[in-house]
């Protein structure tokens, strides 16, 4: 038999957004994993792609092994999927698993449903490059920021109020219409606020620059002063501004959450649920897709109209957008994300320096295994010889595969499994 459970190599991706040089979680993974690979100082390394994507195929580190790439040993291999898993997503793996770490703010955006991305992907393949939903989740680590999801009404009320620059952009009869909107009529707060935000989104742009520029003023006067300047979300504000200046992005922090994550915590972000990663390094996975429609924060392709029609405008507290991991009922070692979608869950096992020998137990789905910290061999009956595991390791296990770890360090050894729970 072929061998199926074998390592690979990844793919990085240098968006102008990552952390540089070896400030970034990806290039020290990737270091670690490789120690041939030489990290450029200067170079953003914002993303490290573990799957089969065509924009970002893993290679096969195996030379018994014919394919080049985990994309094509799937597609000549496609029972490695697990049976159910290969029957719903037609043999092909349907989730993308990254390590993204992030120095100056993503783009607000968000990912289509199915229903949409077809559509998009049909008009304007450019720009969107399949016809899949791109739900995703991710887990903290280190500490992580991000906006996500709309804010409580109270709260953008309040910098309604507070921040006559956003006023002036929304204008008064929108402003007044999300005040009165009262909290019995749900339909009715989201219909005022998919008002007031798309009129920000499609403000002129000569007017929206001089209530920035005036915005931006008036806080640095007020932080120079030692004045409070949170009922403006002050620090946010300049934070974004200095990252790009002039840029619609700078006001949705009036209206999206703050969401902060301690290592090991996660958010879910459902389809059409907005959001920016702002700061931090974190593991993702998501349904296998590139699709992103943007609005700001970016020098990319924007596209507002689709952005402000297709948003789940339901607001809620940034405590509802974090996803706790469940502890497993059958190994107290590991750690479930699992998510309201069948794509993908993610394992969190963390194996204490007491443990000399663990298994990682088969299951009926193809999984990728990284690793975050520790070292250890490990034996499969499915590997063509045994693996050295350490930092920055990436596994491919086919389904109903175990892979038996020996473990050699003193302190233990924390992992990540993504894999497709059906």
């Amino acid at each position: 038999f072929p061998p199926a459970v074998f390592p690979l190599s990844c793919v990085v991706q240098n968006y102008s957004w990552g952390k540089l040089g070896l400030e970034s979680e990806v290039a020290k993974l990737v270091a670690s994993g490789d120690p041939l690979v030489q990290i450029q100082p200067d170079r953003p390394y914002a993303e490290l792609w573990m799957g089969a994507h065509p924009r970002g195929d893993a290679l096969i580190r195996d030379n018994r092994i014919p394919q080049k790439t985990l994309g094509q040993w799937i597609a000549d291999n496609p029972a490695c999927l697990g049976a159910k898993v290969k029957d719903t997503f037609q043999g092909h793996l349907p989730f993308l698993f990254k390590v993204l770490s992030v120095n100056t703010a993503l783009s607000v955006q968000a990912h289509p449903n199915k229903e949409l991305a077809a559509k998009l992907h049909a008009q304007f393949p450019e720009h969107y490059p399949d016809a899949n939903h791109k739900p995703e989740l991710a887990i903290a680590l280190t500490p992580f920021e991000g906006m996500c999801g709309f804010r409580p009404v109270e709260e953008i009320v309040s910098f309604l109020q507070n921040v006559p620059e956003l006023r002036a952009l929304i204008g008064e009869v929108a402003a007044e219409q999300l005040e009165r909107s009262g909290s019995d009529d749900p339909r009715g707060v989201s219909a005022a606020l998919r008002v007031c935000f798309t009129r920000l989104m499609k403000s002129e742009k000569k007017f929206f620059v001089d209530q920035l520029n005036m915005l931006v003023k008036r806080i640095s006067q007020e932080a120079a002063e030692g004045k409070d300047t949170s009922g403006s979300n002050g620090e946010l504000l300049l934070r974004l501004h200095s990252q790009y200046p002039g840029d619609i992005g700078c006001f949705t922090i009036y209206f999206l959450n703050l969401v902060r994550l301690e290592p090991g915590e996660a958010m879910f972000l459902g389809a059409n649920e907005p959001h920016a990663y702002l700061h931090g390094d974190c593991v993702e996975i998501m349904a296998c897709s590139d699709n992103t429609v943007r609005a700001g924060l970016t020098p990319k392709f924007i596209d507002v109209l689709t952005l402000c029609e297709m948003l789940n405008y339901t607001p809620a507290p940034s405590s509802s957008k974090i996803l706790p991991a469940a502890q497993s009922q059958l190994d107290p070692h590991v750690y479930l994300y699992d998510p309201p979608v069948p794509d993908f869950t993610i394992m969190r096992i963390e194996i204490p320096a007491s443990i000399k020998l663990y298994l990682i137990s088969a299951m009926d789905s193809a999984s990728i295994l990284l690793v975050i910290q520790g070292t250890a061999v490990g034996t499969s009956t499915a590997a063509a010889s045994e693996m050295s595991l350490h930092r920055g390791s990436v596994l491919f296990v086919s389904a109903n595969e175990s892979i038996s770890l020996h473990l050699s360090s003193s302190d233990g050894m924390l992992l990540f499994r993504a894999c497709c729970l059906l």
